[in-house]
């Protein structure tokens, strides 16, 4: 199974697979989706993660931003555990390592805030 690689992130930035990234972004086993955008910034809601779990995804890795700033609403979880994926969310360092270690064997998609 092919996943991107995350080689590289620190506050307002990421490298994955040689390109980098100065923006929010999405990775699934098809590529990256540079440029995420919440309604809410710093709040992940269910309209915001429809593309991802259109995905299909058996895991869901989210990185709430460098000091944890981005919360994931209850009404997300919810969702999310009815679907039966498994979430974890984790600051976006640890998030990372965590995407890089499952996505090799699962269907991980990784949604990673870069900033606060």
């Amino acid at each position: 199974m092919f996943s991107p690689k995350i080689e590289e992130y620190r506050f307002g930035y990421i490298v994955i697979d040689g390109r980098s990234y100065s923006s929010d972004v999405i990775i699934h086993a098809q590529g990256v989706e540079p440029d995420w955008w919440r309604m809410q910034g710093h709040s992940l809601s269910p309209h915001d993660v429809k593309s991802i779990l259109d995905r299909n995804p058996e895991i869901l890795v989210v990185g709430t931003g460098g000091s944890g700033m981005m919360v994931v609403t209850e009404e997300t979880r919810r969702l999310i555990r009815h679907l039966g994926i498994q979430l974890v969310v984790e600051r976006t360092q640890r998030a990372c390592h965590t995407y890089n270690r499952l996505s090799p064997s699962k269907r991980t998609v990784a949604a990673l805030h870069l900033t606060c």
